[in-house]
């Protein structure tokens, strides 16, 4: 089983299932609301620890009590979370989710996320076979090199152009513009490889030798209840896959089974896939 770790942001999101998201000046009626810790280091550490029993979770938080009722929740199913304390309130969230499943968030305060600088416990990086990166500024990026494979969300492919660091995977979303992949970017750093996601399409992957490719998406396991932390899920399953040896096309294959698998629960970690599952 392949010891993984994130480095990420949390937030606490409060859920509402709305009919459909209003129109400026109308009004919403949710039928259904509940909370979780979500975030895209949240929901990708959640399901890490569920396929690899345990997952190392780098972070900050707010010293308040969105924190650590956010941080307890994701401890509970396996993750470790190591947070640099901040002055700065835990970002909070609103997600609007409407009768297709789709989601609509609104986010409240700044992101919070973990420095180099911070005293954390870095040196154990460099046991980890596979981390997954989302949040985090360039110092923490230059530390997270330790790991065996280092998978970097391309949101952040500013802070990972400044780190100097060549990770092994990019990986994002071809449909989301803030996802948007600019290989000039990394120029100097290319990655081994770059992953981006077509949603029902499945997607495509390029290596850094010119090899394509696509992988083709997997239907949901059952009703689809909301869209909220598919994405992130995908890229955890593959973060998991290519640290345990997978092959890049069965990597796909499961992380594609991961981010189907997350549209079908409510909230970050409903419907993600267990060890149980494998």
């Amino acid at each position: 089983m392949p010891r993984v770790a994130v480095v990420g942001h949390i937030e606490w999101i409060t859920f509402a299932r709305v009919d459909r998201v209003p129109a400026a000046g109308a009004i919403a009626h949710a039928t259904e609301t509940w909370p979780g810790a979500g975030g895209g280091g949240g929901v990708a550490a959640q399901q890490l620890a569920k396929l690899a029993g345990s997952c190392d979770l780098f972070t900050a938080l707010g010293e308040d009590e969105i924190g650590n009722r956010a941080a307890q929740e994701i401890a509970a199913v396996g993750v470790t979370v190591h947070a640099a304390p901040r002055t700065s309130p835990t970002r909070q969230a609103v997600c609007l989710v409407d009768r297709a499943g789709e989601r609509t968030i609104i986010t409240l305060g700044p992101r919070l996320e973990a420095s180099g600088s911070d005293p954390l416990p870095w040196d154990r990086l460099a046991e980890i076979d596979a981390v997954y990166v989302t949040a985090g500024d360039a110092e923490a990026l230059r530390r997270v090199r330790a790991a065996r494979i280092v998978v970097v969300s391309s949101r952040h492919l500013g802070v990972l152009a400044a780190s100097g660091i060549r990770a092994d995977v990019v990986v994002g979303s071809a449909l989301d513009r803030h996802e948007i992949y600019d290989p000039e970017l990394l120029a100097h750093e290319p990655p081994h490889l770059v992953v981006l996601t077509e949603g029902a399409a499945g997607g495509r992957f390029q290596t850094a030798e010119g090899k394509t490719g696509r992988w083709r998406s997997t239907p949901p396991p059952g009703p689809i209840s909301d869209t909220y932390g598919s994405g992130d899920s995908f890229q955890a399953g593959l973060t998991w896959a290519l640290g345990g040896g997978l092959p890049l096309g069965e990597a796909l294959d499961f992380a594609a089974r991961c981010g189907a698998a997350a549209l079908t629960g409510n909230g970050p970690a409903g419907g993600q896939l267990s060890a149980a599952d494998l």
